[in-house]
């Protein structure tokens, strides 16, 4: 049985945006970006939250925007909040809820990438603020992954077509 759903996890920088559409465009699934998902559960962007309220309040709109694609009609792609893994119970919601695809990078990838982009969690030293956001999150990362892609040298087009593989993979397994 071919899932409904694919999740994309991994840090910001990864390239969930740019393999979300890169996928969609080869399976024919709609894809949703968190920003787009968090501000339709909670109706504010994901900068103007955390400025005007905090993490706190951001994190449990993360895990609202998380709902939002567990919930919606399939098939579709969903790029997750980075950070939703920290929470054991959407942990658990990942694993229950599609085929969650880890965009692995390594820090110099995501530094490189982000650099220059206003990302409302990076100062001035981009490294350094990703390589304390990361800490910890790759065993979270891994035990919730249906599937764990390298991308740092691969474009998002081959990474797509490696996750289509698996999805047929796993239907064919299924």
């Amino acid at each position: 049985m071919t899932p409904d759903r694919i999740l994309l996890i991994g840090m910001m920088g990864a390239g969930k945006t740019t393999v979300g559409h890169a996928l969609s465009g080869l399976m024919g699934w709609p894809y949703y970006d968190n920003d787009d998902l968090l501000r339709r559960a909670v109706g504010k962007d994901t900068r103007q939250l955390q400025e005007e309220e905090g993490e706190a309040p951001l994190r449990r709109a993360e895990s609202a925007a998380l709902t939002v694609a567990l919930t919606e009609g399939g098939p579709l792609i969903a790029g997750v909040a980075g950070g939703v893994v920290r929470d054991p119970l959407d942990r658990q919601r990942l694993q229950a809820g599609g085929f969650v695809v880890w965009l692995r990078a390594t820090i110099e990838t995501l530094a490189h990438r982000v650099q220059g982009t206003d990302r409302p969690w990076l100062g001035k030293d981009p490294y350094a603020d990703l390589a304390a956001l990361y800490a910890g999150r790759a065993d979270l990362y891994q035990s919730v992954a249906s599937l764990v892609v390298d991308v740092d040298a691969l474009p998002p087009d081959v990474v797509a077509e490696r996750v289509a593989a698996a999805i047929s993979a796993s239907a064919r397994a299924g």
